[in-house]
């Protein structure tokens, strides 16, 4: 039998019908492109507004099953090990509002990484769960976090069931913005023997399996759900992700399809579907070789930014550190702290001197984020660029003075969901005026991206300096209505708390 891999029956059943010339008395409205303004026409194209058709169109995602559509899904299921792929327009943030209302709904506790991103907490504020945290390993030097241990793991769901509050999943994340991966088969292991779900926010890692350099995809390390940001490094269209559900029988198939129609647009974007398949085609098929010659690349890289006084690059080295199971090389993390600068600087420089665009900087490090086909020769001059900023910014003696801020700890009140839908005040976010209320916003200084403060949890002076240091620092505040902290949005004093 053939393998199917090499097809990708959505995508085509998409160009078929959008280039065939058919009558579309159907939204959307532009029809193909003859209605749309020209300056979009000559933007995009007329081929990718022939491209943009609605659902329902016999063919492409209806009549006789399965349809081009239910097989792109099963041949991502195919490719990343999965039972059940779901194909997402709204990137992995709907997919894990899908698993929190599955698995939390009111009342059902669950445990989360502390570092999670945004949209774990806000899929329990809309179903009504509440979590209870385990934290990442964490480098107090580069003010980075690594992943969870699974010893820590294992005492988080202990004590949670010792309270007579036993958990309903487990949610953690592999790998993190900067390429560290946990041992995700130990994490499952231990959330097995607790009697729960292991579910994974492999969002920077949609690439993982399909090359031994990459660490291995968290579905065929044991967990039981497992998200991946195609968009983000294999190729897809921006907001275009997959969630994918493993044979473990842990997690419902059916309430997964449940929630999702929930969440779903009755108006899903055909270019992102379609990009999908497609990104699934190549990675599946050609994604070893595109792999093999961005990781030969990398390596290029790595030893040029080495030969920079003062500059030095994350590497698998840190695989001996606790909490940390792999590392991704399609992330590189240039360490700039012995050119006496931070990487704010070096990004800020990057940018306005070569036009060059990085994904994150930090107050130690600048991140530089890979696609599966990187071109080896833009890896080439973005070294020599590097070396050309840290030579004309360093400062004499060299070694940074900024220190790395470590979040402090939060103390929980109510459930977010409670915090969050509250009669709600906004305050002075000084001592007298907001210490002791309950926060009814998510912040989170990006970076490092690890929550500081989450609706349901206590303000406190040390927190609010904490995150106006961030500020100070160059981070943006994640989820803050006032970026510079001079507000913040409180629950009047005493509700809940009687």
């Amino acid at each position: 039998m053939s393998d199917p891999q090499p097809t990708a029956p959505y995508f085509d059943a998409l160009v078929a019908y959008g280039l065939r010339g058919a009558s579309r008395f159907h939204v959307p409205g532009h029809k193909g492109g003859r209605s749309a303004d020209p300056g979009l026409r000559h933007g995009i194209g007329d081929q990718a507004l022939a491209l943009d058709i609605p659902q329902d169109i016999h063919g492409v995602d209806a009549g006789l099953s399965p349809t081009p559509y239910e097989r792109a899904e099963a041949l991502a299921a195919e490719a990343h090990g999965a039972a059940r792929t779901f194909f997402l327009t709204n990137g992995a943030t709907q997919g894990n509002h899908a698993l929190t209302l599955a698995l939390a709904p009111p009342g059902a506790r669950v445990v989360v990484q502390r570092n999670s991103h945004a949209s774990i907490v806000d899929g329990l504020v809309l179903s009504g769960g509440t979590p209870t945290f385990v934290a990442p390993e964490y480098d107090d030097d580069l003010g980075m976090a690594l992943g969870v241990d699974a010893e820590e793991l294992r005492r988080v769901l202990a004590a949670a069931r010792e309270a007579g509050d036993p958990p309903r999943a487990a949610f953690v994340v592999s790998p993190t913005y900067y390429g560290i991966a946990a041992d995700v088969a130990a994490l499952a292991e231990v959330a097995h023997e607790a009697g729960v779900p292991l579910i994974v926010d492999q969002s920077w890692g949609p690439h993982f399996g399909f090359h031994p350099g990459v660490p291995e995809s968290a579905v065929r390390l044991g967990a039981d759900a497992v998200l991946t940001s195609t968009h983000k490094i294999a190729g897809s269209l921006t907001q275009s992700a997959m969630l994918h559900v493993a044979d473990t029988g842990r997690v419902s198939i059916e309430a997964i399809s449940r929630t999702l129609r929930l969440l779903r647009s009755t108006s899903p974007s055909s270019l992102l579907m379609g990009s999908l398949d497609a990104s699934r085609r190549q990675i599946a098929v050609h994604g070893e070789a595109l792999l093999h010659e961005t990781i030969a690349s990398v390596a290029t890289l790595h030893a040029k930014i080495r030969r920079t006084p003062g500059l030095d690059v994350l590497d698998d080295r840190l695989r001996h550190r606790t909490g940390v199971g792999g590392w991704d090389p399609l992330r590189v993390v240039v360490d700039v702290r012995g050119i006496g600068r931070t990487g704010y600087e070096v990004a800020d420089a990057l940018r306005e001197r070569y036009d060059v665009n990085v994904e994150l900087a930090t107050h130690a490090v600048v991140v530089l984020l890979l696609g599966i086909g990187e071109d080896p020769i833009g890896l080439q001059r973005v070294g020599g660029d590097l070396d050309e900023i840290a030579r004309r910014l360093r400062r004499p003696g060299g070694g940074t003075t900024v220190p790395a801020p470590r979040a402090p700890d939060a103390v929980s009140v109510l459930p977010p969901r409670a915090a969050f839908l509250g009669p709600g005040e906004t305050v002075d976010a000084d001592r007298a005026a907001a210490e002791g209320r309950i926060s009814c916003e998510s912040i989170a200084g990006y970076p490092p991206g690890i929550p500081a403060l989450l609706p349901g949890e206590r303000v406190s002076p040390e927190i609010v300096a904490y995150l106006r240091r961030l500020v100070d620092a160059g981070a943006r505040l994640h989820g803050a209505a006032d970026p510079q902290l001079g507000t913040i949005r409180v629950l009047p004093a005493g509700f809940g708390e009687g």
